[in-house]
């Protein structure tokens, strides 16, 4: 049964390690330019900035993308023996870096390890004409990785040794932010994890679902979702349940080769709008049958969006006691069943569409039988 709690506000003049948000989401994949094309012309992103051969990096290229407080950054190996390359044969292109914007990086870095996290790279700067940047990393679940972010003190494009790329065109406004992004971890790791961001990065558990709440007649998974105090950061951790099948946690931990980035939950203000650009645009959704739609009104109740607009473009709709979101599920994006993007418009719900979970877990199983994983 699903639990709720509220979050526990967070005082930044006592709290030791304040967290401002996400600062940028960096993807390990294997051709950078074509993924930098593919989620200008399939997203909308703009590529804003630069880092290669051609501003003396010898190892990466890395393209960062950007639509409204979105950040992407997509690297990919120069070097066949790199733990970049490395880290792509082993998973596919998928979410190494999920930074985190902090007031002071080597204080957030310190307290970390002081409450249990380890250390990747020490405490470093950046530092350019534009100004200096602060950064350090620690481990996350499986090859994720968290970089302290303090860029305060700086006013590039992104960071330095990146070079800003001119005329990066016009923001069409088809997501404006980060929701939430989604960790995939084994059977019997997700309450690890869970402890894990409440221990070090003083998150509280906002939402608990058990394999009753995801199920279906073959497969289930059990979610909790953490939050920091602001809820401005939000990270769904889930595990696989026992079922006949298997699970889409099973086929994403066997395909990516371990735990990771599930998908990425990107905000908009008008996902009608938003859907049929992005449709339009080559974006593949997953199929919700019209069954769904018959009994959604008397569920969902009023909204100001047509219902006709959401059978006809897929969109689900959900209500709790505070409000109603909409929500849409890609395809996984990349040539492996691992990563994908969920579009989401919240009107005062804080939930994750709870009352979709069956609809969304068998759209996913249709996927999987077509796929030979279930």
């Amino acid at each position: 049964m699903a639990t709720t709690a509220r979050r526990a506000r967070t005082d930044p003049a006592t709290d030791p390690m304040p967290l401002l948000g996400i600062d940028h989401v960096e993807l390990y994949v294997g051709n950078a330019v074509h993924a930098a094309h593919y989620y200008a012309s399939a997203f909308g992103f703009r590529e804003v900035a630069y880092a290669g051969l051609e501003t003396g990096v010898r190892d990466r290229a890395s393209h960062v993308l950007q639509q409204g407080r979105v950040r992407l950054v997509l690297t990919s190996a120069l070097r066949p023996r790199s733990e970049i390359a490395h880290h792509h044969a082993d998973h596919g292109d998928g979410v190494k870096v999920i930074a985190l914007a902090v007031p002071d990086a080597e204080q957030a870095y310190r307290v970390a390890l002081e409450r249990g996290a380890r250390g990747v790279r020490q405490p470093w700067e950046a530092r350019d004409d534009h100004g200096v940047v602060g950064m350090a990393t620690i481990a996350a679940y499986g090859d994720t990785v968290h970089t302290f972010v303090a860029r305060d003190g700086y006013s590039g494009s992104f960071l330095p040794g990146f070079r800003e790329v001119p005329d990066a065109g016009t923001d069409p406004g088809l997501v404006l932010d980060i929701d939430h992004i989604v960790g995939n971890v084994e059977l019997g790791r997700m309450n690890e994890w869970v402890e894990f961001y409440e221990r070090v990065m003083g998150f509280t558990e906002m939402r608990h679902f058990s394999d009753e709440d995801i199920s279906t007649e073959y497969s289930a998974l059990m979610s909790k979702v953490v939050a920091d105090g602001e809820g401005r950061i939000k990270f769904p951790i889930n595990e696989p349940a026992e079922g006949k099948r298997k699970s889409q946690i099973d086929e994403y931990l066997e395909f990516y080769g371990g735990p990771g980035a599930q998908h990425i939950a990107l905000i908009t203000d008008d996902i009608v709008r938003t859907v049929r650009a992005l449709q339009g645009r080559g974006v593949r959704f997953l199929r919700t049958p019209g069954s769904y739609y018959e009994e959604l009104p008397g569920r969902v109740g009023d909204i100001a969006e047509s219902y006709d607009d959401l059978r006809a473009l897929g969109i689900l709709a959900d209500r709790d006691d505070e409000g109603y979101l909409l929500q849409i599920f890609t395809r996984p994006v990349g040539s492996r069943p691992t990563m994908f993007f969920e579009i989401i418009e919240r009107h005062g719900a804080r939930g994750f569409g709870d009352g979709n979970f069956k609809a969304l877990f068998e759209a996913i199983e249709r996927e999987q039988a077509a796929r030979g994983n279930l």
